[in-house]
């Protein structure tokens, strides 16, 4: 058995300024959920088979792949209906996406600790021990039981989403059942994809491997799938050996700006009072002014373009345009960022979280990575004068006072967060997949 972890992308400063006591002790081995090798072996096959969407055309990987640091380089990604691999990704001609999808694609890193307990950009999905599945998702009381983690749940969600791996209206078998509203149960979306793996003989034998109930008759459960997936994240994308890390741990010492930054960070500038603990969050949600572009979280039947973040899932007002404060690993090489993926650098990204009442209005579109998308207008939010000042009027953050200089040693700081290990993987892309499925490499 080893141990494991995995994450998420936007940056947040904070008033409350903690002293230099603030910093973390050095990540511990009982910080991570235990894993099995031979089911993250397992789920680093399903995790790069497209046989898990809709169509057969996309994986887990091809938007969380290593060669765009577990995200895809994008501001916001195209699934469904794209072509490609990271920025060089377009949309096929003979069947152009419906809309780009509405929030950037997060990292991976040390998801599979135990402290995460609540993911996605607007925590739909969280840990709850008064739910009979132990968690609350979007499904309510029809969430399934099965699950090892809320990480396992959070895998089941994009094989759901049109935009991202299900797939058109009518254009298939799980596409129309996620359209009809029928996910879990026989026949449902999630039964749908589960018999398609264990029609095939390979994947049959390796759950009957790894899995002593199914190999004792029990077919094959979502839930199994998205159980392995999260033990591969968790043990691929672990990420605590970075010169941060081996900072905490006395093996060697941070020097110059970057060592300036971690006291600026723990101490004057307030980062940590939101980027706090070991891996740089506090798990909460905060109104940051990010600029907002793209679809937003609309219903289809609805006009808009905003995307109100921690409000769409609890209901209140205060909580209007708040999004997760993200962990701070390997930050460096998550570009783009914020919930739209705003910002393709960090250094504007810092500059204007300093500010961040003032975000909306300096905000320079033209710097935005988005691929052409024909027919789709992705400034409807920013150019409603109205729902710009709602973003901006959301932030109850006070202006940091921090010089060109101060900002950079900051950034040299989030540099020695960057762990080479957790980048490469440690299983990395299998050479084949048992659905003989092309790979995004």
């Amino acid at each position: 058995m080893k141990k494991s972890t995995l994450f998420a992308p936007i940056f947040v400063l904070c008033t409350a300024f903690p002293v230099l006591a603030d910093i973390p002790q050095p990540v511990r081995e009982d910080a991570y959920l235990p894993v099995n090798l031979d089911e993250a072996r397992l789920g680093q096959l399903l995790f790069w088979d497209p046989i898990l969407s809709g169509n057969g055309n996309i994986a887990c990987g091809s938007c969380h792949h290593p060669r765009f640091a577990t995200s895809d380089g994008l501001a916001l990604g195209l699934g469904e209906g794209g072509i490609g691999l990271g920025p060089e990704r377009k949309p096929d001609p003979e069947n152009l996406p419906e809309q780009r999808i509405p929030r950037n694609s997060p990292s991976l890193f040390n998801l599979g600790a135990r402290e995460f307990t609540t993911l996605f950009h607007d925590g739909r999905i969280e840990v709850d021990a008064n739910r009979a599945s132990g968690l609350r998702t979007p499904l309510d009381d029809d969430m399934l039981v099965g699950f090892n983690s809320v990480l396992s749940a959070q895998t089941m969600f994009p094989v759901l989403s049109g935009d991202e791996m299900a797939g058109h209206y009518s254009e298939n078998d799980v596409s129309q059942a996620v359209r009809r509203g029928i996910i879990t149960g026989p026949g449902g979306a999630w039964d749908i994809i589960s018999k398609r793996v264990a029609d095939i003989e390979l994947y049959a034998e390796e759950f009957r491997a790894v899995y002593p109930e199914i190999a004792d008759g029990r077919e094959i459960a979502f839930t199994d799938i998205s159980n392995a997936i999260a033990a591969f994240v968790e043990f691929e994308w672990r990420s605590d050996d970075s010169p941060f890390d081996k900072h905490l741990r006395g093996e060697q010492a941070l020097e110059g700006a970057a060592l300036d930054g971690m006291e600026l960070f723990y101490g004057a500038a307030g980062c940590s009072a939101c980027h706090s603990g070991v891996f740089q969050t506090d798990h909460g949600f905060h109104a940051m002014g990010v600029p907002q572009i793209g679809p937003g979280k609309a219903a289809r039947f609805e006009t808009h373009a905003k995307d109100e973040g921690r409000m769409r899932v609890t209901g209140r007002a205060e909580d209007a345009y708040a999004f997760r404060t993200p962990s701070l690993r390997n930050v460096v090489k998550t570009a783009p960022y914020g919930h739209s993926g705003a910002y393709v650098s960090l250094g504007e990204f810092l500059a204007a979280h300093v500010d961040p009442t003032g975000a909306v209005g300096g905000f320079d579109r033209s710097q935005v990575t988005l691929v052409e998308l024909p027919g789709v207008v992705d400034w409807k939010a920013l150019d409603d004068p109205g729902e710009a000042a709602a973003i901006s009027g959301a932030v109850t953050v006070p202006a940091v006072a921090l010089s060109t200089e101060e900002q950079a040693k900051l950034l040299a700081f989030l540099e020695s967060l960057t762990d080479p290990v957790a980048l490469t993987g440690r299983l990395g892309i299998p050479d084949a997949v048992p659905s003989g499925l092309p790979i995004d490499r």
